[in-house]
């Protein structure tokens, strides 16, 4: 991306970690150089009459959302998604950084030849930029370390089938060895934390019941799945110092589990952010309850699933007491044969890379919440999780000038038109939302404006030298 000198972006609403407040983020060279009140932007202004001005009214200016968990499936299952098209809806959706998942694409992120194909795919491709997670699985702890060196942001595992055969979930004893591996390089392991029942009776017993519908998936992936796999992970944490995340958090009766493993690490004197226990919870969980989908529609459908309205509740005050970290959208796309009106055989994803914002504003402007509540748990906290944080998720001098203007009043209703991710399958078709993505900049340029993408990809890929 070329230099573009300096430029002043102005707004009524700037959002920062401290609140809102009227003036203005001074960019030099893709990067933010300060922090402006209105009267400092007015007399920078007067000083200065070759700086180029961005003025966004009464537009909320913020820092640009970073999505930690979002899977673009490229190589290799790119009838499903692909770094333009999933790139170029996170840049509509006021997402200037998305991190990919180390599974569904062929072959996974598990090993440094692996990765580099990945990013060969990815280059030139991606309208934000783009970091990657590493996989574990089973016999590639030996690969680990060439991972971390090249950079990506952690590691995630399955406690239970991943639903593609070349992500084969972990048991503990492979746990031992990717804990071992990864000690004392800083990375983190992240855990899709469900262990599998095996209850032959409770199977048949479901397998009698109506496949479409809802609670007849919802039975077979109870809180417990999720509860089992929360004490696995705990019972290794005295053992090590690796930081630890729980990727979408579907059952709030973990948390409290997770809680009491945080102050523990804490008080054992782990000095790491959150002590090195961190968790995440989703749009979906966060905007849907079980009781709203209706028959057949598996688009709703993803694993962990989505819980009742007393469980959605839950999460939100969970969040509201820092007992959850961050909220990601977990963007799982796939073809619309996949999609089948049987919950118990489709494929489980939700996709929502380009509504998340939206989605989170709706829910949380309507629980009183303000627009720093974006900025915390979108934006910084994500950041901090991958390890990015002095590069993104905040309006700090020094931070790359990846910026949002954002209307928090406007609403709009989801269509397929204006889905640009690949295949337009969503549960959010038909639903009104509140917040609107005005501008995207990513290093101070634009690269997305009123329903338009401008320009060619200009993301980085945030990697080392391959």
């Amino acid at each position: 991306m070329a230099a573009i000198g300096r430029q002043l972006f102005l707004s009524k609403r700037v959002v920062t970690a401290a609140g809102e407040t009227d003036g203005g983020v001074l960019v030099q060279n893709g990067q933010i150089q300060d922090i402006l009140t209105r009267k400092q932007a007015n007399t920078f202004i007067a000083e200065n009459e070759e700086i180029k001005v961005v003025d966004g009214g009464d537009l909320a200016l913020m820092a640009g959302v970073v999505d930690s968990h979002v899977h673009v499936n490229e190589p290799g299952r790119t009838a499903w998604e692909g770094f333009r098209t999933a790139t170029s809806a996170a840049a509509a959706g006021g997402i200037t950084t998305i991190v990919d998942m180390p599974l569904n694409s062929i072959p996974p992120t598990t090993t440094l030849e692996n990765l580099k194909i990945k990013a060969s795919s990815a280059q030139g491709n991606v309208f934000v930029d783009v970091g990657f997670w590493g996989g574990v699985i089973v016999g590639n702890q030996d690969s680990l370390k060439d991972l971390v060196k090249a950079g990506v942001v952690g590691f995630k595992c399955f406690l239970c089938p991943s639903g593609v055969d070349e992500f084969p979930n972990v048991e503990a004893e492979d746990l031992e060895k990717a804990f071992a591996a990864l000690e004392g390089t800083g990375s983190l392991l992240a855990f899709h934390a469900e262990v599998q029942e095996d209850n032959e009776e409770t199977d048949k017993k479901i397998l009698k019941k109506d496949p479409e519908e809802y609670t007849t998936y919802l039975e077979s992936r109870p809180p417990k799945m999720e509860l089992d796999a929360i004490s696995l992970i705990s019972s290794f944490l005295p053992k090590t110092d690796v930081r630890v995340h729980v990727v979408h958090v579907s059952s709030a009766s973990v948390v409290p589990l997770l809680n009491k493993a945080r102050e523990q690490r804490l008080a054992a004197g782990n000095t790491a952010w959150r002590g090195g226990v961190t968790a995440e919870t989703c749009h979906h969980y966060l905007s849907q309850s079980a009781e709203q989908i209706p028959r057949g529609r598996s688009e709703y459908k993803c694993a962990p699933p989505i819980r009742d309205l007393d469980n959605k509740e839950k999460l939100w005050q969970y969040l509201l007491d820092d007992k959850l970290d961050m909220v990601v959208s977990d963007h799982s796309p796939c073809t619309p044969e996949l999609k089948c009106s049987n919950n118990l055989e489709a494929w489980g994803g939700i996709s929502s890379v380009q509504f998340g914002l939206s989605l989170f504003w709706t829910e949380a402007s309507a629980r009183g919440l303000d627009l720093t509540s974006i900025s915390k748990y979108m934006c910084s906290a994500p950041a901090q999780l991958c390890g990015i944080q002095h590069r993104k998720g905040a309006l700090k001098p020094g931070l790359d000038a990846d910026l949002i203007f954002f209307d928090p009043d406007a609403q709009f209703t989801v269509t397929a038109d204006i889905i640009r991710h690949k295949n337009k399958l969503t549960p959010y078709i038909g639903k009104t939302l509140k917040g609107v993505v005005k501008k995207t900049y990513l290093r101070g340029e634009l690269i997305y404006e009123d329903g338009e993408l401008i320009g060619e990809p200009k993301g980085n890929l945030l990697l080392n030298k391959l």
